[in-house]
């Protein structure tokens, strides 16, 4: 698998722009995300290098989206729970392997990259859970026949699960591995409001973003 996951991520350096032309920008930042989780855990630079290349092509700014929450807020400094920087996932892959030429070089073209926006001004918002809280965010209307997603990301090590509910309360999509990241996508049959409900399944409180379109 790493071999493979390696492989990917030399392709993806080299020519990620055709196919993520057709990708929305939740869909880049999970892909980013996991290979920059599956290149910390294999140790292996050229993931990160392929994850930090996709997070670039992200113009993401904040925004204000408040869930309700059947648990107060930690009180704690959980730091930044911002989606993880391609800066600061090109300093991790150079970290990893300080003396390669071939990582360094890769590092350096990518910041010189100008940045081309796959997806430009595409929202996020951040906040913090506790363990074993729930997150519900207000109704969003999503366009009918038009693919809707809904991407969060939180902290390294916290175990997140994903659920959108229709008007009527059924489940349309749900997100449950063991994974500090969640993705779900469906397709509207026509324009209608979906609830958005994050669980906090860890052993500790953590702060995270949701990106949807």
């Amino acid at each position: 698998m790493t071999r493979f996951l390696t492989a990917a991520a030399l392709s993806l350096s080299l020519s990620a722009a055709p196919a993520l032309a057709e990708q929305t920008p939740a869909q880049i930042a999970s892909l980013s995300a996991e290979l920059f989780i599956a290149g910390v855990e294999a140790d292996d630079p050229l993931l990160l290098i392929a994850a930090a290349k996709l997070r670039k092509g992200l113009d993401l700014k904040q925004t204000e989206r408040v869930p309700d929450k059947d648990m107060a807020a930690p009180d704690e400094d959980l730091g930044d729970a911002s989606p993880i920087g391609w800066e600061d996932i090109l300093k991790a892959a150079v970290a990893m392997a300080p003396e390669d030429d071939i990582i360094t070089g890769l590092a350096e073209d990518i910041r010189s990259e100008r940045s081309k926006g796959v997806k430009s001004g595409q929202l996020y918002s951040i906040t913090t859970i506790r363990d074993g809280g729930t997150d519900t965010y207000p109704p969003m209307v999503y366009r009918g026949n038009e693919y809707a997603d809904v991407y969060i990301e939180g902290k390294n090590g916290a175990n997140l699960d994903l659920y959108v509910y229709d008007a009527q309360k059924r489940l349309v999509c749900s997100d449950t591995d063991i994974s500090a990241i969640a993705h779900c996508g469906w397709t509207p049959a026509q324009e209608a409001a979906f609830t958005v409900v994050v669980r906090n399944r860890g052993r500790g409180a953590t702060g995270y973003s949701l990106i949807t379109n």
